[in-house]
């Protein structure tokens, strides 16, 4: 769905662009809203609220690539790094929450969620090592857009009242990122076989 996503979205990305908001600006923005929705919301259990409020400003990942993307100067490569390294600080924010808000309920699924946030670490992890080896990586089961959408979707049929949503979802998150982490080890076995 992303090429038709950004196609709606690239006039938006002009506008922003002509009134002076930068790409890395809406990166930085997006990930303050993630950060502090994460805390204040997530962590202290208003999982609706959370839901709209992270999901929205998880939005900006795609505003901020087609910004890049579209604008005079291009993509930078300060502002590839910059947007990969603030991915990782929302990804985090995100499992954190959810852990602290856990851990205050006393559930067992504690554990698990704290396992999801290494194990998807790994994700990016394994892609940024291949590719500093010349190794295109990209792919895998589950990248970081659909881990997010899985844990959002779950944490939604949660915060609705169904009490599985949220276990089944963490777990899911868990077994796709481990899944995801061993296809791309696989990829860059391939690609070193002959080495």
């Amino acid at each position: 769905m992303k090429p038709a996503v950004v196609k709606i979205i690239t006039p938006f990305c002009r506008g922003l662009l002509r009134i002076g908001i930068s790409p890395n600006m809406m990166t930085i923005f997006g990930t303050a809203i993630v950060v502090l929705g994460s805390w204040f919301l997530l962590a202290q259990g208003k999982l609706l609220a959370a839901f709209f409020v992270i999901g929205a400003a998880l939005l900006t990942d795609l505003l901020d690539g087609t910004m890049a993307r579209i604008s005079q100067n291009g993509a930078s490569v300060w502002g590839s790094f910059l947007d990969s390294t603030l991915d990782r600080i929302s990804d985090a924010a995100v499992l954190l929450g959810l852990s602290y808000y856990l851990y205050k309920e006393d559930n067992q699924l504690f554990l698990v969620s704290m396992i999801t946030i290494a194990v998807s670490a790994l994700v990016p992890y394994a892609r940024a090592k291949a590719e500093s080896l010349n190794i295109q990586c990209q792919g895998g089961f589950a990248e970081r857009s659909e881990r997010l959408l899985l844990l959002g979707f779950f944490g939604l049929l949660y915060a609705l009242g169904i009490s599985w949503a949220l276990p089944t979802g963490v777990w899911l998150v868990l077994i796709l990122s481990a899944i995801t982490v061993i296809q791309r080890m696989l990829i860059v076995w391939k690609a070193t076989r002959g080495a």
